[in-house]
């Protein structure tokens, strides 16, 4: 056997079950062939020298990591309904979006520094800038984004310094889309597959997350009056992320395999039904200005986001552990390549 012969479905031409046969029983097998082969070596198991896995598995914590990617995409996409809200006359969700862009993306911070260890090695990522690594300019991006979503909520509370409060609010909302969307770049650049594989489609997958995250946020804690916005942004961000997600594992051929199995498929699949489902209580809630059905929407729609970057999460590791969704698609590249 060659490694060649090690397709999706094991080793080309294994028959596995049972032992093969030798001397007569061999001949009387072979003259037998036409009325079908019985397997006679077991499925081909991936694996790699001394029985250790091709790529290390990611050791960053689950709560810690999978929790920064949902706040970070909460807080970017808050800072722009925050902005929305201050630039037509909604005060109510102005604020609420300005304190929700700012807890989140504190806790998130946090997140990433108690992964870190200690905060020395958060600001160790400042001492350079490098354009071409995720990790060193989305560093650079929270150390901007945080003060100025820090301001845009304290002088919103204390009624003072108005003027440097909306230009705070506009400028967090500038950098909005980049902190809800950098992590899903960040993950497309390491090597684990089914991270990598998506690094098309991941991107509009999380903006639309933190998009329906954020308009969640609003509904729960805004008056109906107020909330239009939130509305409208609850369904487009739906729209959004279930389309890429959905166009995304479509695209990836094997490495689309860790979302439907395990853990990480209840996760994705709770994520879908909470998201849709929070999709259109929102539009229900619009046209009959129910704050029931507009609070309903708001946890539905929190609580989806929440499980998508958990599950696209736990479905990276997965894919990391197993060599399979490393191996087979190298060779089908470089098959394809050789054709």
């Amino acid at each position: 056997m060659s490694g060649s012969d090690v397709t999706r479905e094991g080793v080309e031409g294994a028959r596995p079950g049972r032992d093969a046969p030798t001397g007569a029983r061999a001949g009387r097998r072979r003259r037998r062939r036409g009325r079908g082969e019985q397997p006679l070596v077991p499925d081909a198991q991936f694996s790699s020298y001394y029985g250790k896995p091709i790529l290390n598995r990611p050791t960053w914590e689950p709560l810690d990591i999978a929790g920064y990617l949902y706040l970070g995409g909460l807080a970017g996409a808050s800072s722009l309904l925050a902005a929305g809200g201050h630039a037509t006359g909604r005060p109510e969700l102005a604020r609420v979006a300005k304190l929700g862009s700012a807890g989140a993306i504190t806790l998130s911070l946090g997140a990433l520094v108690h992964d870190l260890g200690r905060p020395a090695r958060f600001v160790n990522m400042l001492r350079v800038f490098k354009p071409t690594s995720p990790m060193s300019v989305g560093s650079w991006l929270l150390a901007g984004y945080v003060p100025l979503t820090a301001a845009a909520a304290a002088t919103d509370v204390a009624g003072r310094f108005r003027l440097v409060g909306a230009g705070a609010t506009a400028a967090a909302a500038v950098l909005g889309p980049a902190v809800a969307t950098y992590t899903a770049v960040l993950l497309s650049d390491t090597a684990v597959p089914s991270w990598h594989e998506g690094y098309r489609e991941l991107p509009f997958a999380f903006a639309g997350s933190g998009a329906s995250a954020a308009a969640g946020l609003a509904l729960a804690c805004v008056p109906c009056a107020q909330a239009g916005p939130a509305h409208r942004m609850a369904v487009l961000g739906a729209a959004l992320e279930l389309g890429a997600f959905q166009l995304m594992k479509r695209r990836m051929g094997l490495a689309a395999e860790p979302f439907e199995q395990g853990r990480p498929h209840m996760l994705l699949r709770a994520a879908e039904l909470l998201t849709a489902g929070g999709a259109a209580l929102a539009a229900a809630a619009g046209r009959r200005r129910s704050r029931g059905l507009a609070v309903a929407a708001g946890v539905a729609l929190l609580s989806g986001s929440a499980a998508l970057r958990f599950g696209v999460f736990h479905a990276g590791v997965d894919s990391a552990e197993d060599p399979k969704y490393t191996v087979v698609p190298q060779r089908e590249r470089l098959e394809a390549r050789g054709g």
